[in-house]
């Protein structure tokens, strides 16, 4: 990247080149304006980005303590937010991105109202959810480099060369606020040539990473929903094959392709995968089916044989139409299925689990990696899960099998408020804080996320402020609830009409009028009791 001072050489030469009519023109603007709009396209965002997630994946080859984090994202304000947060108290975004819930985008952004998650919103929403996430993130930079501006302005009418300095050198080496978005795809929204088009919209937008998953596509759950059914994979590995076609065609080679797989919790199946040989991909999807030997004698109208080791079998159909598969399978299933996915195309594996616990995810990996050595993970710490009451009753289970005395506990009410000082309680709660980088270690989990987020801490934060608003409290609930701590912990949107771009719009007005500029951040903008 150039440096201001280029930027602002380059231009002066471009202005003092053309007719006298640009002569108005401030080469230093125009520089602060480019630099401030560092992507032009949303392509530009995916090819970034996708190189950051390619370079974070490498490292952690080599360390696994370089794993990566994120956090779900509805709205473009949220990821903007969280991005300056994180900015501010880490000092850079390593190894930190954004991801896009499919969940999220069903329950708070769909025209129809809120839904369950089982891919009724609308299509479209999903691209423009990635669209607007990117906006806030580049208004973000916009928003910090205007400050920089503003402080190398004063310096300079200060005379101050050595302040001056510092700042212009904060500029060449500012950090963008823009991050590798994680997006959900759900399954597809529909055959290989829908995922295609979808895909392509949402790269267009600035993904660079899509995660999809084997579900069939008009019977889509929540993964933490019953009644998932899956499809045979070279349905679902036409599907990652589209999304790659997406990537390539739009010219992201970098593009990353995570393969989810449901089939730990899917007990179901709406084809019978289409077989050519005994021990085929389609031959060993089948053989997971709960099927009976049939004779002629016992055939029933409307049956469906196949033949398993020369034995005709009649896979047990539901009412529903739907197929079942045998009992206890979900774990050699979901090997499968990650196993097929990395040898056909997909770059990070997502096992939808029910519950936060590294051994079932451990073994699950240690028997992938026998095959693809390098498999990684992306994991969804959920909050579908009740962490404190699964981690708790990990602690006790591991007490007993160590002979400990746990006689004070019941395990069925370990989330009694009355067990949150006891050692098993501590115990727990030491788990879950080491839960990313002990699951990283060993098992394989390269990337870790909470899908929903924000839409708890709304609920959260929305509930206290009403009850003290409303009830007894009044304005102090408020008050001192919300604003006192933002102005304390420096929460930058306590200047609201800073963060909304009221400063941005000022800075334009001066360049584009000059000194009849009527600007808002006058001695009367109430903003400036919050300097």
């Amino acid at each position: 990247m150039s440096t201001y001072n280029s930027e602002i050489d380059s231009l002066a030469s471009l202005i003092s080149s053309k007719q006298e009519g640009w002569q108005a023109i401030s080469p230093e603007s125009v520089a602060r304006m480019r630099l401030q709009n560092r992507f032009k396209t949303g392509l530009d965002i995916a090819k970034y980005t996708a190189a950051i997630m390619r370079e974070d994946m490498a490292n952690y080859d080599a360390d696994s303590s370089k794993y990566t984090q994120s956090l779900g994202c509805w709205h473009g304000f949220i990821g903007q937010q969280k991005m300056i947060s994180i900015k501010k108290h880490f000092d850079n975004t390593d190894r930190r991105y954004l991801y896009l819930s499919g969940w999220m985008v069903a329950a708070l952004r769909s025209e129809f109202g809120p839904l369950p998650d089982q891919s009724m919103h609308e299509k479209t929403s999903v691209a423009g959810l990635i669209e607007e996430l990117y906006t806030f993130l580049r208004q973000a930079d916009a928003r910090e480099l205007g400050g920089l501006f503003r402080e190398l302005d004063q310096a300079k009418a200060a005379g101050d060369a050595a302040k001056e300095k510092e700042v212009q050198a904060a500029i060449d080496s500012h950090q963008t606020h823009v991050v590798p978005i994680i997006a959900d795809i759900d399954a597809g929204f529909g055959n290989a040539e829908a995922t295609y088009l979808m895909a392509k919209q949402m790269i267009e937008a600035g993904a660079c990473c899509i995660q999809i998953e084997n579900q069939v596509s008009d019977e889509k759950q929540c993964g933490h929903q019953d009644g998932k059914v899956t499809v045979p994979h070279e349905d679902f590995l036409a599907k990652i094959r589209a999304v790659r076609y997406a990537f390539l065609e739009l010219g992201i080679e970098d593009g990353v392709i995570v393969a989810r797989t449901d089939s730990l919790g899917a007990g179901l199946t709406k084809q019978i995968a289409v077989t050519k040989e005994p021990g085929d991909l389609g031959d060993q999807y089948n053989a997971f089916l709960d099927c009976e030997e049939v004779t002629p004698e016992n055939m029933q109208n409307g049956d469906v044989i196949i033949n398993q080791a020369g034995k005709l079998m009649r896979p047990k159909r539901l009412a529903s139409n739907l197929f079942q598969f045998k009992q206890g399978t979900g774990e050699a299933r979901c090997v499968l299925d990650c196993i097929t996915s990395l040898k056909n195309g997909a770059d990070l594996l997502w096992i939808e689990t029910e519950k936060p616990h590294i051994g079932q995810i451990g073994a699950m990996v240690d028997a992938i990696r026998e095959v693809v050595p390098d498999a990684k993970l992306v994991y969804n710490n959920s909050p579908s899960f009740n962490w404190t009451l699964n981690f708790r009753q990990q602690v006790f289970d591991l007490m007993v099998e160590e002979g400990k005395d746990v006689s004070a506990y019941d395990r069925d009410k370990l989330m009694s408020e009355e067990y949150d000082s006891t050692e098993l309680a501590v115990l727990a709660d030491e788990k879950i804080r080491t839960f990313q980088a002990d699951a990283a270690k060993q098992a394989g989990i390269f990337h870790h996320l909470i899908t929903l987020p924000t839409y708890h801490t709304a609920a959260l934060s929305t509930d206290n402020l009403a009850k003290e608003y409303f009830g007894e409290q009044g304005m102090l609930g408020y008050v001192k609830g919300v604003q006192r701590k933002e102005i304390r912990q420096g929460i930058a949107c306590v200047k609201h009409q800073n963060m909304a771009g009221s400063d941005i719009g000022d800075d334009h007005k001066e360049y584009f009028s000059g000194d009849a500029a009527l600007k808002a951040s006058g001695k009367d903008n109430t903003m400036n009791q919050f300097s």
